[in-house]
């Protein structure tokens, strides 16, 4: 009987968000918190579920297959699909959080992104920010937690590792490939990367 009531306890959750407004395709597939704050305007699509502490502003739009669990999602933010948004996490105004993205600890500020495919851990993300597929935080040390700071106005390059602690100063660019270990300045370029070898009209060995 336990499965039963369960479904009986969502539907009563889906049915409240449904009354005051919230868009939701395929309700059935779409699963609530006894605590989940929902604000207007607000669109979810299939699949998606809502762990403990999650309140979600206005004119919110959740993709498909995303899991958010003790979070602040401000008014205008995307989210999905296929993202996880963890505990203590904020995502300011305006911001977007793509697919096969996991965020956890950290706030991406106003009108920033994180599209594709990244992981950002214990992190603080100032403005107008756009993070490049498959960057990563490296927040872990083996022994302790260390936090990742970019502020306003960044451009972080596809396939970039940031070796926490750092801060990427306001303004400054991290070209794609690169690892970072090191703080960097306001307005500059950071780039780490080997140099690419061609050999002229090579045959494989059979």
């Amino acid at each position: 009987m336990k499965p039963l009531n369960s479904q009986k306890i969502q539907n009563k959750f889906r049915n409240k968000f449904i009354k005051a407004g919230v868009k939701m395709l395929g309700p059935e597939t779409i699963f609530f918190s006894k605590d989940t704050k929902i604000g207007n305007n607000v669109s979810i699509e299939p699949y998606v579920v809502f762990g403990p502490k999650v309140k979600i502003g206005n004119n919110v739009i959740i993709k498909s297959f995303s899991h958010l669990e003790a979070c602040k999602i401000e008014n205008k933010v995307e989210i999905g699909p296929f993202a996880r948004i963890r505990p203590d996490t904020i995502l300011k105004e305006g911001s977007k959080i793509g697919n096969f993205v996991e965020v956890k600890k950290s706030t991406v500020g106003k009108k920033s992104k994180v599209s594709h495919l990244s992981y950002i851990g214990d992190t603080e993300i100032g403005k107008s920010v756009n993070v490049g597929a498959g960057t990563i935080t490296c927040n872990y040390n083996g022994i302790k937690k260390n936090k990742t700071k970019i502020k306003d106005k960044v451009f972080i390059g596809s396939n970039s590792s940031l070796v926490a602690p750092v801060t990427i100063d306001n303004e400054s660019i991290v070209g794609a490939g690169s690892v970072i270990t090191k703080n960097v300045s306001k307005k500059s370029l950071a780039l780490t990367r080997s140099l690419q070898i061609e050999l002229k009209n090579y045959k494989r060995k059979k």
